[in-house]
């Protein structure tokens, strides 16, 4: 089976301080893989280094063959919660229809009746679709949570990277975005950032 990710002796620097020392890892193509470790390991610069979001210090990242910079329109992201801020005043269906926009657009841009049935089917799927209207700064963590992946998924990616998507959240809705991701994995390949082992450990391919 071909890879979707290949990493070979990864390093990051922020200035003088590796983030990441001497990482190699291969990720198949339609593989769940959970990855575990303390707060500071480095596990959410690995995801922004597959995303093309941080510069390599030395070693090599592909993603599904290229360069993570030629390969991210295959790539959705859900980042950490406290990362976002959710006072900005958009609505969830606004938030969504901005993982239809495209690299380079004009000032004139118009999201077409497609990229809106999308984010519609989307919200549906996710189980928002009757708070499409609302303001993100009234959505509960576990709410926004599933807003994001839907963000994430209008990419239609092959790879989806989640970085602790279920901090913050409720018991009720941790389960929920389990299961949503649980299902994702059927038809994608999934990098998870979780502490929450108990909850992966029957469900994601690899730890």
């Amino acid at each position: 089976m071909s890879l979707a990710v290949n990493i070979e002796n990864l390093s990051v620097y922020y200035g003088q301080t590796p983030a990441l020392t001497n990482v190699s890892l291969e990720v198949e193509q339609g593989e769940y893989l959970g990855l575990l470790g303390p707060n500071g390991g480095g596990k959410s610069t690995l995801l922004r280094t597959i995303l093309g979001l941080v510069p390599v210090s030395s070693g090599t990242v592909r993603v599904f063959g290229d360069k993570p910079s030629k390969s991210r329109a295959h790539v959705g992201y859900v980042p950490q919660l406290n990362s976002i801020d959710r006072r900005f005043p958009i609505t969830v269906f606004e938030v969504v229809l901005t993982g239809r926009m495209k690299k380079g657009i004009s000032p004139f841009f118009r999201y077409s009746r497609e990229d809106r049935e999308i984010a519609e089917a989307l919200l549906e799927k996710v189980g928002l679709r009757e708070l499409k209207a609302r303001r993100i700064s009234e959505l509960s963590g576990g709410q926004f949570q599933k807003m994001l992946i839907a963000r994430a998924l209008a990419v239609k990616p092959s790879l989806l990277l989640l970085d602790e998507p279920t901090a913050s959240v409720d018991a009720a809705s941790r389960d929920q975005i389990y299961s949503l991701i649980e299902e994702l994995s059927r038809t994608m390949t999934i990098i998870l950032v979780t502490h929450d082992l108990l909850a992966v450990s029957s469900k994601v391919h690899r730890l």
